[in-house]
């Protein structure tokens, strides 16, 4: 599972499943990182979610392989409720009494698409990326909660978290393990850390 590069944001909006949200130049230079520190892998299967982000990510790869890059719904973005707005610590959106009650339950959460409906779309977009790939290798790029929620989902860990405390970087890579069908190991890499560094944005990066 690959989460995409850094996007083009200047208003920075949380932008979640938004059209028109695509990479930046250096996010495109993550994305070629990433498909380098892939080269050497047994990859049969590209796919990536529908977004534009994640299609622009997912396209080095593809190319460096002779692929094409499938596309499966379920590795979208979250649904969000504050999607299109400027959601940032000191901007007054959670102190906002209007926003209130979006944000009554922390725990589902209450503002967006289910965490456990998003793992499950998500459990399930992973092991049929598993069938396309049989015996080889598959990248997946999809979006950091998403990721992030199916990691703590196979990990039997709860749902609801703290996101600051996500480990998804830009262009990061959290792998899963199989042996046969049942998942032996999760491995996660930043090859795209030396570029992410460089981005006053990375941080902060909404509706990634």
């Amino acid at each position: 599972m690959l989460r995409h590069g850094e996007v083009h944001n200047p208003d920075k909006i949380l932008y979640g499943r938004l059209p028109g949200f695509k990479l930046s130049e250096l996010g495109g230079q993550m994305a070629k990182a990433a498909a380098q520190a892939l080269a050497e892998r047994d990859v049969t299967h590209v796919v990536a979610s529908p977004l534009e982000r994640a299609q622009e990510t997912a396209e080095p790869i593809a190319a460096q392989f002779g692929l094409p890059v499938a596309v499966d719904e379920r590795l979208i973005e979250s649904a969000n409720w504050f999607e299109g707005k400027r959601v940032s610590p000191g901007d007054g959106s959670f102190s906002d009494p209007r926003n209130w009650w979006v944000l009554r339950d922390p725990l589902t959460p209450s503002w967006g698409e289910a965490y456990r409906a998003i793992a499950e779309r998500m459990f399930a977009a992973l092991h049929a990326a598993r069938v396309a790939a049989e015996g080889h290798e598959a990248v997946c790029i999809s979006h950091q909660l998403p990721i992030w929620t199916l990691r703590r989902y196979v990990e039997r860990k709860r749902l609801w978290h703290d996101p600051r405390k996500r480990q998804c970087g830009l262009c990061s890579l959290t792998s899963f393990h199989f042996d046969g069908t049942k998942i032996v190991g999760i491995g996660y890499s930043e090859p795209a850390a030396h570029l992410v560094a460089l981005s006053p944005n990375a941080r902060n990066a909404k509706g990634a």
